[in-house]
């Protein structure tokens, strides 16, 4: 068995050259100014004291690259995730108390747990049957209430902790008159300058300008006459060694919570990846995907770091400041450490207004106008998967939220799969081929004792309802018993599909004819000899051809009925 199973990062650090490593330096040192201000800001969102989005840039990161598949992606805390968190271990225990980071890292350790699970078992291919559509509901949900945890921060005003959505903007407009001027000023300043810097100089870090010019102004202000808050100085040192939660009680009480923060982190994760790998041109392994995000999680709940998922800020920026391997994740994660080490004390001097401001910027660029507005559009299943998971984001717990957003995608997914197109097919005539066409594109003449359908999707517990029904429908309307399935579009055929199949086979026996198959590909047919599908219907009813079909079921056919047919479908009829 391959080395490169168990480290992935075997398979990738071949290519690593000295070009390489310049280009990735440059791109983790890009990675590394840019998350210094997320990370801040994604930790007071998750309700824990600063350093610990820092920490979360840091060990992480190192880890997810060198068990991930994807060469871009970039692991760290996340702005969903975080309020997740919060909005789950707030229940619990007071934010940013040691009972609150406790479970937090408790909650780490068990998504991970599951994730990694999830890899282990290879059911990476199930993030294929959710949405994307529940992740933008989401995280347009997940930026309103951001901005409702903000706005006491932006504007100075007394709003009490874990108020609902609506109660939050009832307190804020009871209070409008009781703004502090002096903290509005610098929360709206610190937004202009970072917009700003952004429009006109985007190769700059412009969350860490704006955030610096809000220092200034707090300076300015002199912010303990003012009442400016300020954020306090963050530990100049490296992740600490930590220890989650392990006792019975605390894993059951939060083991439900885990477990949404582990799908949402693994749905972001594989979107991000992928959209990231279309434009690399790169293979993306979600299995691996899963390893390398458990695995993460699960050291870091080790390394005072709270969970995290992919970034598809960092990651995008990542790939186009050049990156060429998962070197740049580790590359970031290091000299983040060193920044924190040189400059952590000068966050004394960070007005909390200032983190408001930024992270108004971030809310609003979780909100994805373009592609909600092409949903809503296009497609009415997509915009009813988006419109439910957004309601449910601001008025329901969060984590139940997730499980509604992707029960919803999972059940619009069964429904279009457990109606499948069976069109009717005929002999073209007029073709030298003979090939069969679909009826309704175009018409030709059709055998009044053989049917001819296909199938055009697989045949499992979900779709057979449907192609059951169709069956009765041609032998009880039409009155025609001998039906021929063309099989070049069915995938699979499960066993409740072939006991459905065989039930058919025997009914329309009994009335005079049977069900035939022909063209199915080498698996399904594979699958019917083992399960005795083939032996319950009997080997003569399955062809290689559609002609070498016909030709067999022609001569079962009436002769009565053959005589006085004028519709010569088939050759054999001249």
């Amino acid at each position: 068995m391959s080395l490169a199973r168990f480290f992935p990062f075997l398979s990738w650090f071949r290519l690593v050259t000295k070009d390489t490593i310049k280009a990735d330096l440059i791109a983790g040192f890009t990675g590394a100014v840019i998350v210094l201000p997320q990370g801040v800001a994604f930790a007071a969102i998750a309700g824990l004291p600063p350093e610990y989005g820092l920490y979360t840039a840091m060990v992480p990161p190192i880890v997810a690259a060198l068990f991930g598949s994807s060469l871009h992606l970039i692991s760290g805390p996340t702005t969903a995730i975080s309020i997740v968190l919060f909005s789950t271990v707030s229940h619990y225990a007071e934010p940013g108390s040691p009972e609150f980071i406790s479970l937090v890292l408790t909650v780490t350790f068990l998504a991970g747990v599951y994730q990694l699970g999830f890899g282990l078992a290879r059911l990476g291919s199930l993030v294929n049957f959710v949405s994307h559509t529940v992740i933008i509901g989401f995280t347009a949900g997940a930026a309103l209430l951001i901005v409702s945890s903000q706005v006491k921060h932006v504007l100075g005003v007394d709003i009490p902790r874990g108020e609902s959505f609506i109660h939050t903007w009832g307190d804020v407009f009871s209070q409008l008159g009781s703004i502090n001027e002096y903290v509005f000023f610098i929360a709206t300043a610190t937004l202009i300058i970072a917009v700003a810097v952004k429009h006109y100089l985007p190769r700059w870090p412009n969350l860490l300008i704006g955030l610096v010019a809000g220092s200034f102004l707090a300076l300015m202000f002199n912010a303990q006459e003012t009442g400016i808050t300020l954020v306090g100085e963050i530990p100049a040192h490296l992740p600490p060694l930590s220890l989650p939660d392990f006792s019975f009680a605390t894993i059951k009480q939060l083991a439900p919570e885990a477990f949404a923060v582990a799908l949402l982190g693994l749905i972001e994760a594989v979107s991000i990846s992928r959209a990231v790998a279309s434009k690399s041109n790169q293979r993306i392994d979600s299995n691996q995907e899963f390893v390398g995000q458990g695995l993460s999680n699960i050291v870091g709940s080790f390394f005072s770091s709270y969970a995290g998922s992919g970034s598809f800020t960092r990651s995008g920026i990542n790939y186009t400041a050049g990156a060429k391997t998962p070197m740049s994740a580790i590359f970031a994660a290091v000299m983040l450490m060193l920044i924190v080490v040189l400059i952590a004390p000068l966050t004394a001097y960070l007005p909390v207004a200032a983190m408001g401001g930024v992270i108004l910027i971030v809310a609003y660029n979780l909100i994805n106008f373009k592609h909600i507005l092409l949903i809503l559009k296009n497609s009415k299943s997509e915009s009813s998967i988006l419109i439910t998971t957004f309601l449910a984001t601001l008025f329901l717990e969060l984590e139940f939220a997730i499980y509604m957003g992707v029960l919803l995608s999972l059940v619009l997914f069964l429904a279009r799969t457990s109606t499948p197109n069976i069109p009717t097919l005929g002999i073209d005539v007029e073709n030298n081929k003979r090939s069969l066409v679909n009826i309704q594109k175009k018409p030709v003449k059709q055998c009044p004792q053989l049917k001819i359908i296909r199938v055009d999707m697989s045949v499992y517990f979900g779709s057979l309802n449907h192609i059951q029904s169709r069956i009765h429908q041609i032998s009880e309307n039409e009155r025609i018993y001998n039906i021929l399935i063309i099989g070049t579009r069915i995938n699979f055929i499960d066993l409740s599909g072939a006991e459905m199949l065989v039930q058919e086979h025997r009914r329309l026996k009994a009335l005079g004819g049977g069900l035939y198959f022909c063209d199915l590909n080498a698996e399904v047919y594979e699958f019917a000899a083992r399960t005795c599908f083939i032996k319950h219907v009997g080997n003569h009813h399955f062809f290689d051809s559609k002609r070498e079909a016909i030709s067999a079921i022609y001569h079962i056919l009436d002769r009565d009925i053959c005589q006085t047919c004028q519709q010569l479908a088939f050759r054999e009829c001249n």
